[in-house]
């Protein structure tokens, strides 16, 4: 995104806190503040009393931006009562995301006046205009999705147009139909069976004999006539006559 045309635009720039700072004293805590430069403007935050290696400011501050100008100079320094200003360390905040996306809540390293490390300043910038514009093209370049339209539904057609309802009945019971009129009486499959006295035909044999004649001549009757004749009578005279 192009970053020109920024001439007199307003930049916010909020110093949130420093961290890990060199200590500058001896005996009690250090007392840091923190200076702001852009071009001929400087701005300068209250001092934290008592803030030592980590102090918080949360102060805000608004500068007219400088076409060409990329950067912002910051200085910390430890606040004295009777001698001069101690000096911890300096830095340049870049300006080169926050021109382009409109934010930056970066924390930017501190050095001494020898080069070496002192610290680090938590800065929040904000450049509203670069924000309205990114919001603006990236709504333009949003494709437009195309409008719904809803798929047509195959008609099912309704059985009740060939096969219509049988009447309604508010008893709701239905007009029986004459089974004499649907199916014809059933024939005779078997014929009627005759008395129950004789289920059976009568027997064609006589009863009487139940079997054939015997062609064998009838056996003797028994005891057989013995050949021989009767025993003799007792011979008389030996016994008396029994008296009557």
């Amino acid at each position: 995104m192009s970053i020109t045309g920024i001439q007199g635009q307003p930049l916010e720039v909020t110093v949130v806190s420093c961290s890990k700072l060199k200590d500058t004293e001896w005996i009690s805590r250090q007392d840091p503040y923190v200076c702001v430069e852009y071009g001929s403007t400087k701005f300068r935050t209250r001092t934290c009393t008592d803030g030592g290696k980590n102090p918080v400011f949360q102060e805000k501050f608004i500068f007219p931006l400088i076409e060409g100008l990329r950067e912002i100079n910051v200085l910390v320094w430890n606040s004295n009562t009777l001698t001069f200003d101690d000096f911890i360390g300096s830095g340049k905040i870049q300006l080169h995301k926050v021109l382009s996306q409109g934010f930056d809540d970066s924390a930017w390293p501190l050095q001494t006046k020898s080069g070496r490390y002192a610290g680090e300043v938590k800065v929040i910038l904000h450049y509203a205009i670069a924000s309205q514009r990114q919001q603006k093209s990236s709504s333009s370049h949003t494709p437009s999705a195309p409008p719904y339209v809803p798929t047509a539904t195959p008609s099912v057609p309704s059985y009740s147009t060939s096969y219509p309802p049988p009447p309604y009945h508010p008893t709701g019971s239905y007009p029986q139909v004459a089974s004499t009129l649907s199916y014809p009486p059933p024939p005779t499959a078997y014929p009627p069976y005759p008395s129950h006295s004789s289920p059976y035909p009568p027997p064609s044999y006589p009863a009487s004999s139940p079997y054939p004649p015997s062609s064998y001549p009838p056996p003797p009757s028994y005891p057989p006539a013995s050949a021989y004749p009767p025993p003799a009578a007792y011979p008389p005279g030996i016994y008396p006559p029994p008296p009557y």
